[in-house]
């Protein structure tokens, strides 16, 4: 059997709680079983992770491995997104899931099992996806990518508290949303989506590409990896015992019929915080920033193997 072209893998320790650095034995001794020719590297935290990218990228490697959970692969994406020496839908990349709430598999249906996660990549077929731009307004710090749900307001700082419960696997979301209801505050926005502006007080503004989000919740209506729009949801002014009584239709995906959540379809949304409370932006389940932002969609621009 023919060699497999050089590869890159990038290796997450601490995903899933160290499940990264306990699993990649097994991940290392099946790669060379399939007969994969790789490099691989062990990620010291995002910024290490773009840098390793981009150098790997330099260097000429095209086909890389995220072994880790999605807060790897959006470091992976942002390594890919950032560069400018190659087009960006020319570099692909496999994902052995091993991290917390691994969200972005679901939407591709990509297996949570080594070996299948392997074999999908060994196969060597790629798809496209639409990847989200996030630029900071006012603010000189670079864009931040995300390929599968962005959001400002309570899912944010659900993300905020997740961090400390990340030993519980996909419950840490649950619990998160659980304990922000006890002290986030909904906040002010003015919202501009094409020519429609919605100002209201907000729980939550939610840019989706993929369907799955916080350890499987299902938060915006018909997103769709690929066809040049993000899927939005603006939940409004959603009271503390209305989430509680709703906490399963996050997960259904039927929160999206609720009477205060409004959804729409289109290729940028600008969000500007009017209240003096400033909440946390997330992207991928990362913590970004606060403030206002600007997010537009870059088609196709994300080559996976599936």
């Amino acid at each position: 059997m023919a060699i497999i072209n050089t590869w890159f893998v990038v290796i997450n320790p601490t995903s899933g709680n160290g499940l990264g650095k306990r699993k990649w034995p097994k991940i290392e001794a099946l790669l060379k079983q399939h007969q994969f020719n790789f490099d691989h590297y062990f990620t010291k935290d995002e910024n290490d992770c773009e840098k390793i990218i981009q150098f790997a990228v330099n260097q000429g490697f095209k086909n890389f491995i995220s072994v880790g959970g999605d807060g790897t692969l959006h470091n992976v994406v942002n390594g890919i997104m950032s560069q400018n020496i190659i087009a960006t839908n020319l570099i692909n990349v496999g994902v052995i899931p091993v991290g917390t709430g691994n969200d972005w598999i679901k939407t591709h249906k990509i297996p949570n099992n080594i070996e299948k996660a392997i074999n999908i990549i060994k196969k060597g077929q790629t798809s496209l996806q639409d990847v989200g731009e996030i630029k900071l307004v006012k603010s000189n710090e670079k864009p931040v990518y995300f390929i599968n749900l962005a959001g400002i307001g309570f899912d944010g700082y659900v993300v905020s508290k997740v961090y400390k419960y990340k030993h519980l696997g996909a419950l840490a979301y649950l619990y998160g949303t659980l304990l922000g209801l006890f002290s986030f505050k909904n906040f002010l926005s003015k919202t501009t989506i094409g020519s429609e502006v919605i100002e209201a007080k907000t729980l939550m503004i939610l840019i989706g590409l993929c369907q799955y989000s916080g350890g499987g919740m299902q938060l915006t209506k018909t997103p769709n990896t690929s066809d040049g729009l993000f899927d939005i949801s603006i939940a409004k002014n959603i009271g503390k015992l209305d989430i509680i009584k709703n906490v399963l239709r996050l997960f259904n995906g039927s929160i999206v019929n609720h009477k205060k959540v409004s959804t729409y379809k289109n290729d940028m949304i600008n969000i500007e915080i009017t209240d003096n409370h400033k909440p946390y932006i997330q992207a991928d389940g990362e913590l970004i920033g606060k403030g206002d932002i600007e997010v537009k969609i870059i088609p196709k621009a994300f080559s996976y193997y599936c």
